[in-house]
């Protein structure tokens, strides 16, 4: 197979997984929860945990849809480290999002959303690829940031 080829199977499976983050994004918005999605596939393939944002519903400052996320990885495989794992979340993570997936020792995170006021991958800081921590992760950005990022504005527009 050569690296075309690989390349966009690679960007199709990226896309079908975000899909996934956008119905846990979708889930999280129909029950009052700012709409973000995240899914955790296993080096394996296997999805290990999919979750949307539940901070309001729980009452809980942390329960970001990455975190909730990993915190289910990590149960279903008993290990704190995630290894080879690759995070999708529909909207680039903050820094307490983006530190959890160093800790957690992820391979690669897969965002769609750029978040220009708190984005902590690429907009405002580079946790996880600039070297400073140590750990790195490979990262794949704006996978369907259109339907992400629109999916968000229109939450918002319609609480306004």
């Amino acid at each position: 197979m050569d690296e075309i080829t690989r390349s966009r199977e690679s960007a199709a499976a990226d896309c079908i997984m975000m899909h996934r983050a956008l119905d846990q994004a979708r889930l999280a918005a129909a029950a009052g929860e700012v709409p973000v999605g995240a899914v955790v596939l296993g080096a394996d393939g296997i999805i290990l945990a999919e979750a949307g944002n539940n901070c309001v519903t729980r009452s809980d400052p942390s329960g970001h849809a990455e975190m909730v996320a990993l915190r289910l990885a990590a149960s279903a495989v008993n290990n704190y480290r995630l290894p080879g794992v690759t995070v999708y979340v529909t909207l680039e993570p903050c820094a307490m999002c983006a530190a959890l997936m160093v800790h957690a020792r992820i391979g690669r995170l897969v965002f769609g959303a750029l978040d220009p006021k708190a984005g902590a991958i690429v907009s405002k800081y580079h946790i996880g690829t600039d070297g400073l921590l140590n750990h790195r992760f490979a990262v794949t950005g704006e996978v369907l940031a259109d339907e992400c990022s629109g999916l968000l504005r229109t939450f918002f527009r319609n609480r306004r």
